[in-house]
């Protein structure tokens, strides 16, 4: 470990406890929007409208119809906007009634932080990386400017948030699963290590650019236990020994996310001394999910790799709403008696319930460095 990493992490170390007493004698922030980019673990229906939208059952459990959200109701990102008092983020490429007042959300399905050299029709993979997601959020911010202050209609304004609200508002990321993901189908595992620093660059690259245009708050995720999604472990047939950790996890999958976490959180406090006017907290998503997977039972959940919409297992996927074959016999996925009890409900996807418990677990603030509650993050760090 090189000199300068460990003097950030000391100095990081020596704030934690002054942060944690700070906190309760701050006031809480008001978030006139929330600007959110990632992939379909907060995509509130972008790819559905650049695609195609997703089919019954999808969203049956809250909103009673697909609504372009990879579950069957909400996301962690609904939830978050819930406990801040805004209404859910419209998606940025749905044209059709969409209000972008409290604001906008640029996450995609099957995005990456890297540009992607994949079709969206061969392995699902969205062509609006981080990079395209924050040329939109640009455009989206000059075009408002434009609207609110040159046309002037009310309809217009109504819609639109308010030029000067864009540097009090909320910026969340929850991005870099789908990186993972293509390195587990292409590359070797030492190729997959040897990638994540580049990753990062890029990730730090477009929090940069985000800064540049005025954000100030930034609330990022890391990305959870990829190892521990049921789409990875009905694929396993006789492992090794070690191959699956103790919860039955792949872990070689699960060693990947966590040194793009660590790596992650190195970036992060590095960007702290040299966005000097940033808040920039880092959300420990994988603990948080790990935790529920580890737990499922005593949560009130099943097991924690079963799958409510959808059959998955060697030789054969059959995605949530499609008609399928399996051992010669004609299926159609759809949804299981009580989603509210299944952790996973596609297989690579939460459910409302998990994602309900995930998005408790987190806004308070106590899996985040620094531990400071979402309702407080526009506070600057020292």
């Amino acid at each position: 470990m090189d000199f300068l990493r460990i003097l950030i992490l000391c100095v990081s170390i020596s704030l934690l406890l002054q942060t944690e007493a700070d906190e309760l004698q701050l006031s809480p922030c008001d978030y006139p929007a929330v600007y959110n980019f990632g992939d379909s673990n907060s995509d509130t229906g972008g790819i559905a409208s650049a695609f195609h939208p997703p089919a019954p059952p999808s969203g049956e459990t809250f909103f009673k119809k697909p609504v372009g959200r990879a579950s069957d109701g909400r996301l962690i990102i609904d939830f978050i906007a819930e406990h801040l008092g805004i209404p859910y983020l419209s998606p940025y490429l749905d044209s059709i009634g969409s209000s972008y007042r409290h604001g906008a959300n640029f996450a995609t399905g099957g995005a990456t932080i890297m540009r992607p050299n994949e079709s969206w029709f061969e392995n699902g993979v969205s062509p609006f990386s981080l990079e395209i997601q924050f040329e939109q959020y640009t455009q989206f911010k000059d075009r408002t400017a434009y609207y609110v202050n040159e046309v002037k209609k009310k309809l217009v304004k109504k819609r639109l948030p308010k030029p000067k609200g864009f540097v009090k508002a909320l910026f969340t990321l929850d991005i870099g699963q789908n990186d993972i993901a293509a390195g587990i189908r292409k590359l070797s595992l030492e190729q997959q290590k040897a990638a994540i620093p580049m990753i990062i660059s890029n990730y730090s690259t477009q929090i940069r650019n985000l800064y540049a245009k005025g954000a100030r708050t930034f609330w990022i995720h890391n990305t959870g236990p990829i190892g521990c999604l049921p789409i990875a472990t009905v694929k396993v047939q006789d492992p090794m020994p070690g191959y699956l950790d103790e919860h039955g996890c792949v872990k070689n999958q699960n060693e990947i996310a966590m040194q793009f976490n660590n790596d992650l959180k190195y970036e992060v406090l590095k960007l702290r001394t040299e966005l000097y006017e940033a808040s920039i907290v880092y959300v420990d998503m994988y603990t948080a999910k790990y935790e529920l997977i580890a737990t499922a039972k005593n949560q009130g959940f099943g097991g924690p790799f079963q799958i409510c919409c959808g059959y998955h297992g060697i030789g054969y996927d059959i995605r949530c709403g499609n008609k399928g074959n399996v051992n010669g016999s004609e299926v159609f996925a759809d949804s299981c008696a009580d989603p509210s009890v299944v952790i996973s409900w596609d297989g690579v996807h939460y459910s409302e319930a998990a994602n309900h418990w995930i998005a408790n677990r987190i806004v308070d603030g106590s899996l985040s460095d620094p531990p400071m509650a979402i309702m407080r993050a526009c506070h600057k760090q020292l």
